[in-house]
């Protein structure tokens, strides 16, 4: 039986890839025969990533980029693209967060998240579907949030700007679908609940949050380690080749009630 999900061949470029989900995408995409990319402003957790991913037989490239820096974005494309002659995949995946009371909080910390969170997946897409538009293929796939559709009582985080720049991040990534369609392009998100990351670690550790997680969402728990893989595998590969411009939730049930 054909394997729908195989990546041989292909190249497949992640952001935020030094820790983390990114980390987890990149893995999840080498096991299925792809050469990887991986994007983050830490080189030294970038480089030995790329050795990790290296020592079992991937093709990696690591590259020093910040998202929030146009001329980084448009660096790290070139290199990727010249490194390894095409870039069939692009998991968007840097983001940040600021947990800070709306009233309170300041322009800039308002900007970092915005800048980093939809103004820097935007630049992404728009350098790396730059390269895609030119060889008539492409699968992207922005990575958005259960906050990309609703938000969170307000006694747990305070996360308006966030919110914001995921919810822009679901329009953003119907917008590029619709536009791009045309170049046999598709352009996908996933919108993940709460998952053990670097972003999520002082929430993870919080009684008062896990107990309103196991509460509020009708699995009871946050995700775990590799159940984004199936939905990064359908939207990567082949096998999404008539899906493009959704955004799918992976959040045990929190949306359905």
């Amino acid at each position: 039986m054909t394997n729908m999900f195989d990546l041989t061949g292909k190249v497949a470029l992640v952001t935020g890839g030094s820790s983390g989900l990114g980390q987890q995408f990149a893995r999840a995409l080498a096991a299925q025969g792809a050469s990887i990319a991986i994007a983050a402003r830490r080189k030294e957790k970038l480089d030995d990533f790329a050795k990790e991913l290296e020592s079992k037989g991937t093709k990696c490239l690591a590259v020093t980029c910040d998202v929030t820096n146009e001329q980084n974005v448009i660096d790290m494309v070139k290199e990727v693209k010249d490194t390894f002659g095409r870039i069939d995949i692009l998991v968007n995946n840097a983001g940040t967060a600021v947990n800070a009371k709306a009233e309170d909080q300041t322009l800039d910390e308002w900007s970092k998240v915005i800048d980093a969170n939809l103004t820097g997946v935007y630049v992404v897409a728009r350098e790396v579907g730059k390269v895609m538009i030119d060889q008539k293929y492409g699968k992207i796939i922005n990575i958005g949030s259960l906050h990309s559709n609703t938000a969170i009582h307000p006694a747990l985080e305070q996360i308006t700007a966030y919110c914001s720049s995921k919810g822009g991040v679901q329009m953003l990534t119907k917008a590029l679908a619709a536009e791009w369609a045309q170049h046999n392009i598709t352009v996908n998100a996933i919108g993940p609940a709460y998952f053990a990351s670097e972003m999520t670690q002082a929430a993870a550790s919080n009684d008062a949050f896990l107990q309103f997680v196991g509460g509020r969402c009708p699995m009871g728990r946050m995700g775990k380690e590799g159940e984004l893989d199936g939905v990064l595998l359908l939207f990567a590969s082949d096998a999404s080749s008539y899906i493009t411009g959704q955004l799918l939730n992976v959040d045990g049930g929190w949306n359905t009630i």
